[in-house]
């Protein structure tokens, strides 16, 4: 989509849109999104320490300095537990709570589910009893016309933040479009835009992850890199200094990101939202992104 339509749109069958497919880890942005709404309503600051709602964390001398922007990127250096996905577990925002720290707050960026999955638990003790779910469709999902989506809820009842979503690719690009309309969509401001921008800031330890989105903020000066194949790394071997998604892409791209190559690409620069879903194959970000831009 550029500058409001469509000017491409291509399925494997050849012919019409095939439905709603899985954008696993895309997920996790509508997620971000709906942090950044309940920082506006006045529930939580971005820099508030986790331990002030998460309680039990109190006498943890490392725990104790976790603040939520650092659980939206994933620098809170909580274990990323990736078992949180199974179906099996009955709690898993008291597993997530539970879980070793592996690193000092804010010295390394360690992907997983855990950091939003704890997220989740202070939202519910904030909303006191008004449901993280119902508070992501009112706030989210529901203004951007998305409704009756899966979120994988265990015994309690808790969504799983991190993955589970299954949208098609004309579902997908209106998240897109939020964030080229400066967090409002359709004329309706879902999101303040000063506080929008505040997901496309990466830290320190991880320059090309903002609260929840992937960025290209290092090009081109550095190295591309796949970054679904960096993620497989443990955690201490990953590189993330000095990489990009695509050199010859802008620097301003935004990227939703999911297992097997899910992409929601935004390019503010080019008013543009290119969404490339797919099944396990082999698949080059930057190559696809040459391609496409015609570089």
């Amino acid at each position: 989509m550029q500058n409001g339509r469509t000017v491409f749109e291509h399925y494997a069958n050849g012919g019409l849109p095939d439905g709603k497919r899985p954008i696993f880890s895309g997920t996790k942005s509508f997620w971000g999104i709906a942090a950044l709404c309940a920082v506006h309503d006045g529930l939580i600051k971005l820099d508030d320490h986790a331990a002030d709602t998460i309680t039990e964390w109190k006498s943890d001398p490392r725990k104790s300095q976790i603040t939520v922007r650092q659980l939206l990127n994933f620098t809170d250096g909580i274990d990323a537990a990736p078992h949180l996905h199974r179906a099996s577990i009955r709690d898993r925002n008291a597993a997530a709570i539970r879980l070793s720290i592996l690193a000092e707050p804010g010295t390394r960026f360690i992907y997983g589910p855990s950091h939003l999955q704890v997220l989740s638990e202070l939202l519910r003790r904030k909303l006191k009893g008004h449901g993280t779910i119902a508070y992501l469709e009112e706030h989210v999902l529901n203004p951007l016309g998305l409704y009756n989506l899966e979120f994988k809820r265990d015994a309690r009842g808790n969504p799983l933040p991190a993955s589970g979503f299954e949208l098609t690719a004309r579902e997908w690009a209106r998240l897109g479009e939020l964030v080229l309309g400066h967090g409002s969509y359709h004329g309706r401001q879902i999101v303040p835009a000063d506080l929008l921008k505040q997901a496309f800031t990466g830290s320190a330890v991880n320059p090309s992850y903002g609260l929840t989105f992937w960025l290209n903020r290092q090009a081109p000066h550095a190295n591309e890199i796949d970054v679904e194949k960096e993620l497989d790394l443990p955690w201490e071997r990953a590189r993330w200094i000095d990489i990009c998604i695509c050199k010859a892409a802008p620097a301003d791209m935004i990227v939703g990101l999911g297992s097997a190559y899910q992409r929601l690409f935004i390019i503010p620069s080019g008013n543009l939202v290119i969404v490339r879903q797919g099944r396990e194959a082999k698949f080059s970000d930057a190559h696809f992104l040459r391609l496409v831009l015609g570089l």
